[in-house]
């Protein structure tokens, strides 16, 4: 089996596992779900949500399990430029703007490189996870999100108590 057939089987089974509880849920700080061409997925994340820990990112992290990522959130929109300068893993990076739609993906951002990402105007949030799982989760532009950090203005707002 491939690493993109093992991605697609591994896609699949948590989404199952997933898509019951994702329904109607009350959205917590430290996870996301996305939602695309194929159903929904959900991601527990640390927030890098502070000058500090945008800075620091995943740089060093060795091992990123599967269904975990990093949540980066600018306090208002904005251009988002990222570099793989000490981040030892390939990651897939996810743009977002302030109603939570995806806007860019960036596929398998090489390990070390200094060449710039560019996730362009008007990003709010973006989510690294593990190199290849977006595409075999089917996260692409048009996809949208559920987070607090979208608030109220959100495509996918957060369940209301």
């Amino acid at each position: 089996m491939g690493k993109r057939d093992f991605l697609r089987a591994l896609f699949l089974g948590l989404s199952l596992a997933l898509a019951a509880t994702a329904a109607g849920a009350m959205c917590e700080a430290d996870e996301i779900t996305l939602r695309g061409a194929r159903g929904e997925m959900r991601f527990h994340v640390e927030l890098a949500d502070s000058h500090e820990t945008r800075a620091r990112g995943l740089m060093f992290v060795e091992n990123l399990p599967m269904g975990q990522g990093m949540l980066f959130v600018y306090p208002a929109p904005q251009r988002a430029t990222f570099w793989m300068k000490n981040t030892l893993i390939p990651l897939d990076m996810v743009f977002m703007d302030a109603q939570g739609r995806v806007t860019r993906v960036h596929e398998n951002a090489v390990p070390h490189d200094l060449t710039p990402i560019d996730g362009g105007e008007g990003v709010r949030a973006v989510l690294e996870i593990n190199g290849g799982l977006a595409r075999a989760a089917g996260i692409e532009p048009g996809a949208v999100a559920r987070h607090p950090a979208f608030g109220a203005g959100a495509l996918w707002p957060c369940a209301t108590p």
